[in-house]
């Protein structure tokens, strides 16, 4: 049997701010919006240029209080060309990064940045 990925569903507190980091800082685009206003949700699909993969955010009218993501979530990845540049990017609009690394032995070829909902998105070199 073969399976195919199709999306990855994130909760988010605040769908502009999430929609911005998403769209402006890791240059997705929306492929389409379904908004369910009797059950009090939105959902919203992003994916990059090839469309193979998306993202699902999902945001639950007023919510109270930030989700918990829990110890077994770990992050998602994304790769750029230029690895630099793009941390610069993420630090310049905001967002919480670690330094450039590498496994041991090897030279930096990644970070992490943390989306609006706290989230980690490992970013590396393609």
């Amino acid at each position: 049997m073969k399976y195919k990925l199709l999306h990855l569903c994130l909760r988010v507190m605040d769908l502009e701010k999430a929609l911005e980091f998403y769209i402006d800082g890791l240059g997705l685009k929306v492929t389409r919006e379904k908004d369910f206003p009797e059950d009090e949700f939105t959902l919203v699909f992003l994916s990059d240029e090839d469309e193979n993969f998306e993202i699902e955010l999902t945001y639950n009218y007023n919510p109270e209080k930030p989700y918990t993501i829990g110890d077994g979530y770990s992050h998602f990845a994304v790769s750029v060309e230029n690895l630099e540049e793009s941390r610069e990017k993420h630090m310049e609009m905001g967002y919480e990064c670690t330094e450039l690394m590498g496994l041991p032995g090897e030279a930096p070829r990644y970070y992490f940045v943390t989306d609006p909902d706290g989230y980690e998105v490992e970013v590396i070199r393609a």
